[in-house]
């Protein structure tokens, strides 16, 4: 993102005792050193892990970078607690350790967190709850409701996408691979702005009709596996020279096929080129910029009605979206060096159409499977794309 926020990680113990807690006090959980506090004093801001730790290279990272950034501007008590099970009620638990713990705020990077809130919204109307990537709704349905204590966040992913597929073609890419985890609407707008951007590309290039490929697949899964690194060999094997890698820890098993492949990866959600050499850039959401912002209008600025008990995306225009445009740790390199031909100055050029409306990626289509995953016929009619040839699997 154009602001990106930089923050040391804070070592803190992972409170791990959610199940079979019997009657120990949760404000006796060692609170991390950066609090500095008595450890029995609770931790006003908790951040609730999904899956993966705060260390993924995700979202979970991106959004305790946030939590952390804010909290040690603001000398704020804070920590994380990583559910023992990524459940529906392991998260639940893990909301009511956090609660009995002294927190009037907790985050959920993540849609798995949306029926858990659903619950724990009406148990805790006294909690601030920010939700990212989701809004609260019950296990039965996807019928949202939002109350007043929850602050549902989104990203808008087909336009990070688009960056992603634009700046591939620009740098002269012509087979392109997409391997995203889930068809959840978050993964699908990324695939969907990829494929809009490579084709935008494209005719800015003067391109002929086809001369882009772009072999696209749903893993099913968010896991670094040895089936999702065979998917991965097989595309770069097929011709695919670069593959969006947008599932999670499916990354790193798409880094690791690159590696012995010689190919390229596109990263997600934060920048990935610190995890691999084959990583050239990656479709970011403003994830620490987000947080801030929500916890920035509960403490600074009295505005939490902006975000209350409704969905808020964030874009383009707010800094909710981007290619990384820095590099952590040097301010004299240069963020896109890993491309040929794409430099940061097309970069802020095709940005800046997006933050004024002049280019409006499509984030929807109509599907005829329930399961999301869209047919290469689909692909091409709903999203208008002629120089880009979709092949999906």
């Amino acid at each position: 993102m154009k602001k990106f926020i930089a923050s040391s990680l804070i070592i803190v113990l992972v409170l791990m005792s959610l199940v079979g807690c019997g009657n120990k006090d949760a404000n006796e959980a060692q609170k991390p050193e950066a609090d500095g506090g008595d450890k029995a004093s609770g931790h006003e801001i908790a951040l609730i892990t999904d899956k993966g730790n705060i260390d993924d290279k995700s979202f979970n990272q991106g959004s305790w970078e946030g939590v952390v950034a804010f909290t040690e501007e603001n000398n704020i008590t804070h920590t994380y607690i990583k559910p023992e099970e990524a459940s529906d009620a392991g998260y639940l638990a893990a909301i009511d350790l956090a609660v009995q713990g002294g927190a009037k705020v907790i985050v959920t990077p993540g849609f798995l967190f949306e029926v858990p809130i659903y619950e724990a919204q009406t148990k805790y109307p006294e909690v601030k709850f920010i939700l990212l990537d989701g809004a609260p709704h019950p296990a039965d349905d996807y019928t949202e409701e939002i109350k007043d204590n929850v602050a549902s966040i989104k990203y808008s992913e087909e336009q990070s996408g688009y960056l992603a597929g634009y700046a591939a073609v620009m740098d002269g890419m012509t087979n392109l691979g997409f391997m995203g985890g889930m068809a959840v609407p978050a993964v699908q707008a990324f695939g969907y702005g990829y494929l809009q951007g490579a084709e935008d590309a494209a005719e800015e290039l003067g391109l002929e009709d086809g001369a882009i490929k772009a072999i696209y697949h749903y893993t099913g899964d968010f896991a670094e596996t040895d089936t999702n690194k065979s998917t991965a060999k097989a595309m770069y094997q097929e011709g695919a020279q670069v593959i969006f890698a947008c599932g999670g820890s499916v990354g790193k098993s798409v880094m690791s096929a690159a590696s012995e492949a010689e190919g390229k990866v596109i990263g997600v959600d934060v920048d990935q080129r610190y995890d691999s050499e084959t990583v050239i850039t990656s479709a970011t959401k403003g994830l620490a910029a987000s947080v801030i912002a929500v916890l920035d209008s509960i403490y600074k600025t009295d505005s939490w009605d902006n975000y209350a008990g409704k969905t808020t995306y964030f874009s383009a225009d707010n800094d909710g979206v981007s290619l990384p445009t820095v590099v952590i740790g040097d301010d004299n390199a240069d963020a896109f060096d890993r491309f040929e031909k794409f430099t940061k100055e097309k970069y802020e050029e095709v940005f800046a159409k997006l933050v004024d409306g002049t280019v409006k990626p499509i984030r929807q289509i109509q599907i005829a499977d329930s399961t999301g995953y869209a047919t290469a016929e689909e692909l091409t009619s709903e999203l208008n794309l002629k120089k880009v040839t979709v092949t999906t699997r």
